[in-house]
């Protein structure tokens, strides 16, 4: 398989791939208003369900604050390791009607 296959897969899937992102950026996971923890744990599952369908080994992990979605895929332990750590969560719309405060580095 070279670019241009790689190119005209991910093309022919194009409508597919963004209905899937639009429907994970539709979920309110905003983890600093507490009336959205429910929203937060139905991010998570989103990102669980969409690791199992790739063949990933999935792990939810709850703790003290939002849970840890934890994948994992060895296509071959010969291959090096690739690993991509992100945020499902957002902030708020206007964070400082929500309390965020930004720190002017100044005490």
């Amino acid at each position: 398989m070279d670019y241009q296959d790689i190119f005209a897969f991910v093309e022919a899937r194009q409508t597919a791939y963004l209905d899937e992102l639009l429907e994970f950026l539709r979920i309110p996971s905003v983890s600093t208003d507490p009336e959205h923890a429910a929203d937060i744990h139905r991010a998570a599952r989103w990102l669980s369900q969409q690791l199992e369908q790739l063949e990933h080994k999935v792990r939810l992990i709850e703790t003290a604050g939002h849970p840890v979605v934890y994948g994992e895929r060895l296509a071959d332990p010969s291959l090096p390791t690739l690993l991509i750590y992100g945020h499902y969560d957002v902030q708020p719309a206007d964070p400082f009607a929500s309390g965020l405060r930004l720190c002017s580095g100044r005490h």
